[in-house]
């Protein structure tokens, strides 16, 4: 052990905790470094590795899903956060959604138990020399966010992302919500139906509501993704109600109908007790939040646990000093993972800290960076990131038009020829990334492969002929 190649990884958020347990599944020793618990960030409440700040979802799952496809490729790998978020998973129908103290403590775990990885605590303040992985997270510190600008010569740029309060459940009234999903039957989500004249009022109260008044010096950029409620509200009366509060898909019990809006809310512990409200991120003043929040039928009494933040989230202009494998063009020694390599999402940073992780321990063995296939969703983003137009670049999470499109008609069982829809191209596309991403990480990376477990969904008959390898 003591004459194996050595690597460091700075942070150990989603992207770095992944990226430490990839390089050491390669035989690689790694200095890993945290400055949580010795300095906080205002978003953060504990020293816990890969601390679940936003939503505790994941994202959906299937086959149908681009963030079902990235799960797969990790999971057909071993990824360490995907492996812990299926072992700390929660009832949230089509999605991956976590026990977030148990998902965190899953991952410490494996980091800190694992022979090969030492754990740092304290701040970076500079890039060290050697093979590194820079996956220092959004709330990047002043002093390393500035070295890592000097060493790509680029400028910093910042946004903002916000968490959604969450409620008690015994403080919600289920005689006025109940538990579906949309347009089915399951029972993982509480709906809070709204009349049009108490969406209107909501509505009011949300436009007067005092938000987060940034410093001089800030700002503001939001990711579409993680839009603070508020923000929403600023494009019309209606964006709310046609975004996280449609009502569509939820037949409220006591009508048969479709309310005119509605607000969810999804498990966030295991017992249950915890619930927080989906596409609620929100930056608004705490006693203002609580007011707004309360005027949600069934919710007039809401107990809020834990109120939504804002924080600001540090990012560098990937396709002005990234390749896809990740490695820094100024620097092929250093890499970048996560948030600060322009992903967004807690799926897509862990995905390119295994990444990052896999090319660092190729680089100390003395072997090539690869980068995945284009049909794969990871090979997709990786590549997104390297070539994207640079101007007005934002962080990108994965969709389906990140990897080739499928022809535009495709043989049947039959053997005829046909025009395949939205629907049924996914499974298809699904399927080909998958079997691509595998072979690739098993014949051209030579790591261990295991076909994860095919999404129990109806398939389309193009689908079934492109079966998972096995």
């Amino acid at each position: 052990m003591t004459t194996s190649p050595i690597i460091t990884v700075i942070g150990a958020g989603l992207a770095g905790s992944e990226a430490a347990l990839a390089a050491a599944s390669q035989g690689v020793r790694v200095r890993l470094h945290e400055m949580r618990p010795v300095k906080m960030t205002p978003a953060h409440r504990s020293g816990g590795f890969a601390e679940l700040v936003c939503s505790n979802s994941l994202g959906g799952e299937g086959e149908r899903q681009s963030k079902g496809l990235l799960q797969a490729e990790l999971r057909s790998v071993g990824g360490g956060i995907v492996t812990a978020a299926d072992a700390s998973r929660l009832p949230a129908g089509n999605a991956l959604a976590v026990e977030r103290d148990e998902f965190s403590a899953r991952v410490t775990k494996a980091v800190r138990e694992h022979p090969l990885i030492e754990v740092i605590e304290g701040e970076v303040e500079a890039v060290p020399e050697g093979v590194t992985v820079i996956a220092s997270g959004p709330l990047t510190s002043d002093a390393l966010a500035a070295d890592v600008a000097r060493l790509t010569g680029s400028e910093r740029l910042s946004f903002y992302d916000a968490a959604a309060p969450v409620i008690a459940f015994e403080s919600i009234d289920m005689e006025v919500c109940w538990r579906a999903g949309r347009y089915d039957q399951s029972a993982d989500y509480i709906n809070c139906p709204l009349t049009k004249d108490e969406y209107l009022t909501f509505f009011a109260a949300l436009e007067q509501a005092r938000a987060h008044t940034p410093h001089d010096w800030e700002k503001l950029e939001f990711f579409e993704g993680c839009m603070p409620i508020e923000e929403i509200a600023r494009r019309g009366v209606d964006t709310p109600r046609f975004g996280p509060m449609s009502p569509k898909g939820l037949d409220d019990p006591r009508t048969g109908r479709w309310p005119y809006a509605a607000a969810q809310l999804r498990q966030e512990d295991r017992e249950g007790r915890l619930w927080s409200l989906v596409g609620f991120q929100t930056g608004l003043k705490w006693g203002d939040q609580k007011a707004v929040v309360q005027l949600i039928p069934g919710l007039q009494g809401a107990e809020i646990v834990r109120y939504g933040v804002m924080h600001r989230n540090t990012y560098l202009n990937a396709p002005q000093v990234l390749d896809s494998t990740l490695q820094l063009r100024a620097d092929p020694h250093k890499l970048v993972a996560g948030v600060l390599a322009g992903t967004e999402g807690y799926l897509e940073s862990a995905a390119t800290g295994w990444l990052a992780g896999t090319n660092a321990a190729r680089l100390a063995l003395g072997s090539t960076p690869l980068t995945p296939p284009a049909e794969s969703m990871l090979g997709g983003l990786v590549r997104y990131l390297a070539s994207a137009n640079p101007r007005n670049f934002q962080p990108m999470n994965v969709n389906w038009a990140l990897v080739p499109e499928l022809p535009a008609s495709q043989p049947g069982p039959n053997g005829k020829v046909r025009k395949l829809g939205k629907h049924e191209k996914r499974p298809v596309l699904f399927r080909r990334g998958l079997n691509a991403f595998m072979a690739w990480a098993g014949e051209e990376a030579g790591l261990q492969v295991t076909p994860p477990p095919v999404p129990h969904q109806q398939e389309s008959a193009e689908a079934q002929a492109q079966p998972v390898l096995r």
